[in-house]
């Protein structure tokens, strides 16, 4: 297919992700406190080869010319978040006007180059000083996000109009609260299904904050999601992939679009009853403006009697034998479009925007540049599924690419390489890869 980016339609939003953690570094610069990830990549192997994020891409000493390549490469929209830790160093309390100032300093020259921010108020990167009080396990932790919430707007929504409430949540409730294997560490149900309560919860009341402050904002909030198919067409199979679709991708919609939680399909969400109040129902639901959804692959899934809870188990793409990017992601560029199908199919669903798609390749530096075909195939493809479902009558309005630069990527450290530009973390060098190049000249 030969795309152009006319076929979309003239309002349809097209940009780069990027996340405060995974670029700016500076992690104790200018009054900034310690977050919830300063500290966990210091625990021994919890991170790829003991990797961390203290410098990162040094975006944080560097976003002048990193704005400047976006706009060369003609990037109008930056999705970017805010580092809780950089406004309040204990998570509450005195503000650091340093860090207020870089915000808007950044979001000052995006303007000047004509690029929109759009800003995730919550990526991950929860204050030190706050788990320490229980972080999402404590259900003041609602009050809290609030408080940061509406500091930013007084601040920033001046000039920022776009705002996303949280990233991901099932990712950072499930792998930080019940495996343990993202910050900050945590394991067990009643950790899992108390953070997930109150992430959901927050997720409503930051949209209601902004809301209330600022009547022509345009809110949303993201959800990762993974299109999801049983390993074989047997009953036992379908019924795990049905549990499957309920945990990873119905867990936060279904609540904030006034359905609940999807209890029936998961009997041991039924627990989270003992941590819900009076009138938690009714505050789950929200109306937002719009629904991110981030998809990179689909996951197969089979019947396993030993997995507890749900009975269910990921085959993986290399047991399968099928392409993978460098997470051992299957390349599968149709799961974008049965994504936006389901989504799209729930009642009063507001428009869709895709807050993250793309994929981590090996990349090399030859001749001082950075081919890298797989990567240019996969976003020409996705894409592709994106203007399909769109023809098909999904209101879907935008599509932002995960990333703009090779990042730290969490708990596999600086080896998956998701980014549009190429970064050595020895010299912070940038090279626009040929993907990047081809997107830059899609957007022309």
């Amino acid at each position: 297919m030969l795309l152009k980016k006319e076929a979309f339609g003239k309002d349809f939003i097209w940009g780069v992700s990027t996340a405060a953690y995974q670029i700016e570094g500076a992690h104790d610069q200018d009054g900034k406190g310690p977050s919830i990830w300063d500290i966990f990549v210091k625990k021994k192997n919890k991170i790829f080869l003991g990797h961390h994020g203290d410098a990162a891409c040094d975006f944080y000493n560097r976003y002048h010319r990193d704005l400047c390549l976006m706009y060369r490469l003609n990037i109008p929209n930056h999705r970017f978040s805010i580092s809780w830790s950089r406004i309040f160093p204990n998570g509450i309390g005195e503000i650091n006007k340093s860090g207020i100032d870089f915000y808007n300093r950044l979001i000052d020259f995006s303007l000047e180059l004509g690029i929109t921010p759009w800003i995730t108020l919550y990526h991950w990167d929860l204050p030190h000083a706050l788990e320490r009080k229980g972080g999402w396990v404590n259900r003041d932790i609602t009050a809290w996000f609030g408080d940061f919430v509406s500091t930013c707007v007084t601040h920033f929504g001046d000039r920022v109009k776009n705002w996303m409430i949280l990233n991901e949540p099932m990712v950072f409730t499930a792998a930080g609260y019940f495996l343990g294997v993202h910050a900050p560490g945590k394991k067990g149900l009643d950790n899992f299904l108390a953070a997930t309560h109150h992430a959901a919860l927050a997720q409503t009341h930051g949209a209601r904050v902004i809301k209330g402050m600022q009547n022509d904002s345009i809110v949303g909030t993201t959800f990762s999601c993974s299109h999801i198919e049983p390993f074989r067409m047997r009953d036992k199979d379908m019924l795990a992939a049905k549990k499957a679709d309920a945990l990873l991708n119905r867990l936060f919609i279904e609540p904030l679009l006034g359905l609940g939680y999807p209890t029936d399909d998961i009997k041991i969400l039924g627990r989270i009853e003992k941590y819900m109040e009076q009138h938690d129902e009714r505050d789950l639901a929200f109306n937002m403006d719009f629904i991110g959804v981030q998809n990179y692959t689909r996951e197969m899934i089979r019947y396993a009697s030993f997995v507890p809870f749900v009975k269910a188990k990921i085959v993986s793409a290399k047991k399968r034998r099928v392409e993978m990017t460098s997470m051992h992601w299957e390349v599968y560029p149709e799961s974008i479009y049965h994504i936006l199908k389901k989504f799209s199919a729930y009642p009063n669903m507001p428009p869709l925007i895709v807050t993250e798609n793309g994929a981590a390749f090996p990349d090399l530096v030859e001749n001082g540049q950075v081919d890298d075909p797989k990567r240019l195939d996969y976003l020409q493809r996705t894409i592709g599924q994106v203007l399909r479902a769109k023809q098909e009558g999904v209101k879907v309005d935008g599509y932002f690419v995960w990333t703009f630069l090779d990042n730290f990527e969490w708990a596999e450290g600086y080896h998956p390489r998701f980014g549009l530009v190429y970064v050595d973390f020895k010299t912070q060098q940038r090279i626009v890869k040929s993907s990047g190049q081809w997107y830059a000249d899609f957007l022309k």
